[in-house]
């Protein structure tokens, strides 16, 4: 059997460490895991409250329109139900805009480094990959542009950029799509626009009425705290999702997944108080690192991007004993760092202690 020789220069998603395999390697009680910018605080209660209700008739195919949580999408962004698709986590989105648009012969723009399924589902369909460094942490939208040509299919924007943290300027992102060709389709994944407290981030929605080549992408994943049940969408132009949706897998989102979304999306006042939770936990974190003159990226996101004089793996694995499972930089493209999710309140006042101690010994 053959497969695609590309699959053959690739390797699977490697995700972080699981908290039951590091309580066995290590014989710890208790395993933070501060590694996959999960919301800490969990999920909705309501979602909790009514989850029994939302068991029945597993037995039945899901509905693959996914029509009331289209519905009430639709309300909570003021856009049409046509402007709307669904996935398996916004992940299965960025397959499907792969699978539909790009192909040998075709060429993608992103930064680098980004999100990497961008670059591992452009692989997978045979198209160029052009990556862009980042400019200290931010999307260097310039010079991406200069990468565009007339196979240019695809550009990546991540904002704020996983794993730095930075969100493109309004006023950057607007002359940005104002000078980009029309016949490239610009995706804006926005996975942690909830987490954005600054007022200056680029009103992606509302830019969707001028441009049919922009696809905006958002999650239930992270700040609704619905990892566990994987739903994602995409919203764009009518003629855009037509285009999208033969790619899509005909029961891509499960019937649990979407009820429990709906809930979730009820539930602003969650949001809110867990949002600004992170965003005074983050403050808090990022103030010590100040004062301990630890360099790090300025970050609208759940997490931190913070550089170490020692390396990342070191810094990994020294968490790791004491019980926290951080990413470090090294396996994201940015050495000597670790990507740090923002945790409760007690978890960070430790971890940051923890960090102290070790640069502190390493010091000597």
């Amino acid at each position: 059997m053959k497969s695609k020789e590309i699959l053959k220069q690739m390797t699977p998603y490697k995700p972080g460490k699981q908290i039951e395999e590091v309580k066995r390697e290590y014989n710890l009680d208790r395993i933070v895991k501060l590694a996959s910018n999960e919301n800490p605080f969990g999920f909705s209660p309501q979602v909790k409250e009514q989850l029994p209700e939302l068991i029945t008739q597993l037995e039945k195919y899901p509905d693959g329109y996914a029509a009331t949580l289209r519905k009430k999408v639709t309300g909570f962004l003021n856009v049409d139900e046509e402007q709307l698709i669904f996935g398996n986590g916004s992940d299965e989105i960025v397959q499907i805009i792969c699978r539909t648009f790009l192909e040998p012969g075709a060429n993608t723009v992103m930064a680098a480094p980004t999100f990497p399924q961008y670059r591992h589902n452009a692989l997978i369909e045979g198209a160029e990959v052009r990556e862009v460094p980042l400019n200290n942490g931010h999307h260097d939208l310039d010079k991406m542009l200069q990468q565009v040509d007339e196979q240019t299919r695809v550009l990546w924007l991540c904002t704020p950029n996983n794993p730095t943290g930075v969100h493109i300027k309004e006023n950057v992102l607007r002359d940005f799509m104002e000078n980009c060709p029309s016949h490239v389709l610009v995706v804006i994944d926005e996975a942690y626009y909830e987490y954005m407290k600054t007022e200056d981030h680029y009103d992606s929605i509302q830019a969707l009425q001028n441009y049919e080549n922009l696809i905006v992408l958002r999650t239930f994943s992270k700040a609704y705290g619905l990892a566990g049940l994987r739903v994602g969408y995409g919203v764009a132009a009518k003629p855009l999702i037509h285009t999208l949706e033969p790619s899509r897998e005909p029961f891509n989102t499960s019937t649990i997944a979407q009820a429990a979304a709906i809930i979730a999306l009820d539930d602003q006042s969650f949001i809110e108080e867990t949002t600004n939770e992170n965003a005074k936990n983050k403050q808090s974190l990022m103030s010590f690192l100040d004062e301990n003159q630890i360099s790090y990226f300025e970050s609208e996101a759940n997490f931190v991007l913070i550089h170490l004089p020692i390396s990342g793996d070191e810094m990994f694995e020294h968490l790791l004993s004491k019980g926290f499972i951080v990413r470090s930089g090294e396996a994201l493209g940015i050495p000597q760092s670790i990507r740090l999710t923002i945790g409760d309140k007690e978890d960070m006042a430790i971890v940051q202690q923890e960090i102290q101690q070790k640069l502190a010994g390493t010091a000597k």
